[in-house]
């Protein structure tokens, strides 16, 4: 079993030049008003004060640039959101108090004076000013950015689940149609035949659980479960005992979360594809282990020679992008070793 890798941290590019090469110069023109730089009666005295002014706002800007982008390499999840603003907040305003007093200071020796308690505040709010506004521009782009990608990921993960239903029903018929028809077959069926009636009612069962994961991106491992339960009775009606399940899911786990029918395409999938004979009997494990925090799902590996053509790997594909759009803590695990077929959903933790 392997180890729970840790989450990466999100990357991050920040293409900035038109911020840059625009903000900067009007940020320090914004920052000489409260100077009165709208007294001074010359241009050149006008442009040699704002050439300072844009020196000094582009040391402020790029330094804040680059702590912001530290902190958040560093702090990347929404819920460090906080963490990564008190930090920023913090580490920002102790930069400008010790850049405002060494140049205040400094300043004041080149007059023959020094720098007064009064002046070093008026200088300090008036230099925070660049630094409040530079971290609003990043954190109002990365938050922009993050709820941008978000309705990507919503967009995606609703066409894999579009996706999914599709190959799990393998018809082009209305499911609905298909749920009324069985529930009017059963009431065709005569009353002593119990086990047709049986059958009728688990196939209903299988296209209800279809119907109301529809809408679903993630789903309890116990609903999931029983639907995957029912699924292998219709199942167990043709096999018999070429298909022994096995299952071993303690209750601790029963209330984690898996995308709907991930589990039931892995069952299908060896169901299709692997012989179930009395002299090879097709066996099938169903495991949860909640320390790798994953859901195994293996089976004996002996890939049929004749009859459905071989599979494309289309529908583990779909169950790995599902996955990835849902965040989960690890990736999906395939692997064949063994005789054995066996895939590792991750779990996820209920919210």
């Amino acid at each position: 079993m392997s180890r729970p890798t840790a989450e990466r941290p999100t990357p991050i590019r920040v293409n900035d030049r038109w911020f840059l090469l625009i903000g900067i110069p009007v940020l320090a023109l914004l920052v000489l008003l409260p100077r009165g730089i709208l007294h001074v009666r010359t241009v050149p005295i006008f442009l040699l004060n704002w050439v300072i002014s844009i020196g000094f706002t582009c040391a402020f800007w790029l330094t804040g640039r680059a702590l912001w982008i530290g902190l958040f390499r560093r702090f990347p999840r929404v819920e460090q959101t906080t963490r990564r603003l008190w930090l920023l907040a913090s580490i920002n305003t102790l930069i400008t108090a010790a850049v405002t007093l060494v140049l205040g200071s400094l300043a004041g020796l080149l007059q023959g004076g020094h720098l007064s308690w009064s002046t070093f505040w008026y200088e300090f709010g008036l230099n925070m000013v660049p630094t409040i506004v530079i971290q609003l521009i990043y954190e109002s782009w990365n938050f922009f950015r993050q709820w941008a990608e978000n309705v990507r990921r919503a967009e995606q993960l609703q066409n894999a689940g579009v996706q999914s239903q599709l190959e799990a029903l393998q018809s082009q018929l209305d499911p609905h149609f298909l749920f009324n028809s069985l529930n009017t077959l059963s009431a065709l069926i005569e009353p002593e035949n119990e086990p047709a009636q049986q059958f009728v009612e688990q196939l209903s069962d299988v296209y209800r659980y279809v119907l109301l994961a529809r809408e679903r991106t993630t789903v309890p491992l116990s609903e999931e479960l029983a639907f995957v339960d029912t699924y292998l009775a219709l199942h167990k009606a043709r096999f018999r005992d070429n298909l022994r399940v096995t299952q071993h899911v303690p209750a601790e786990a029963l209330g984690q979360l898996v995308a709907p029918l991930s589990v039931q395409l892995l069952v299908e999938n060896a169901l299709k594809h692997n012989v179930a004979s009395r002299e090879h009997p097709l066996e099938l494990r169903l495991t949860a282990d909640l320390a790798a925090g994953c859901f195994l799902v293996e089976n004996t590996l002996r890939p049929r020679t004749a009859g459905l053509a071989p599979g494309t790997g289309t529908g583990l594909r779909n169950v790995q992008h599902r996955y990835e759009l849902l965040r989960a803590p690890r990736p999906v695990e395939i692997s064949a070793t063994n005789g054995w077929f066996r895939v590792r959903l991750p779990l996820l933790a209920a919210r």
